[in-house]
């Protein structure tokens, strides 16, 4: 049995996902960010994460060679981060408020939460790499309601503000 490509992304989208901007700095040092909603735990000793990013990304080789990232977890008031990061903008970070930690990788404000990771290793995955970091620092908000991604739309739990 063959799955096109469009069926097999509408049935993972019944899979609802949270969503994350993955930053980093670039072989020049200006900072770069894409939305990623394809993003997991992976270990708890050693803490490491994983998230995967399509070949023809623009700023892949940030996240591939590069010394770190920082991966934040967007609450549902920040649709419009995840709106902004996902468009091919040139500087996706005018406005935006962030700040940087030991990697030089921007860590957005307001998140639930900003973990920043150093590159552990990374792995094929058809037309996506595989990225998997290990976590150095964390923060993380005491309250907030995750911005999710459900069949196609962004979606909230409960009542969307």
């Amino acid at each position: 049995m063959t799955i096109d490509p469009t069926t097999f992304r509408n049935g993972l989208g019944r899979f609802a996902t949270g969503i994350t901007i993955v930053t980093g700095i670039s072989d020049d040092g200006s900072p770069v960010g894409v939305t990623v909603n394809a993003f997991s735990s992976l270990s708890l000793e050693p803490p490491l994460v994983l998230f995967c990013l399509g070949r023809k990304t623009f700023c892949l080789d940030a996240f591939t060679s590069g010394r770190g990232f920082a991966l934040n977890v967007l609450s549902e008031p920040q649709r419009h981060l995840s709106e902004t990061f996902s468009k091919p903008l040139d500087d996706r970070f005018e406005g935006v408020d962030h700040d940087f930690w030991d990697s030089g990788a921007p860590i957005l404000d307001g998140c639930l939460a900003n973990l920043e990771c150093d590159l552990e290793t990374v792995h094929d995955g058809g037309d996506h790499v595989i990225i998997i970091g290990r976590v150095v620092r964390l923060m993380q908000a005491e309250k907030g309601q995750p911005l999710l991604y459900f069949m196609g739309d962004y979606r909230c739990i409960g009542d969307c503000v």
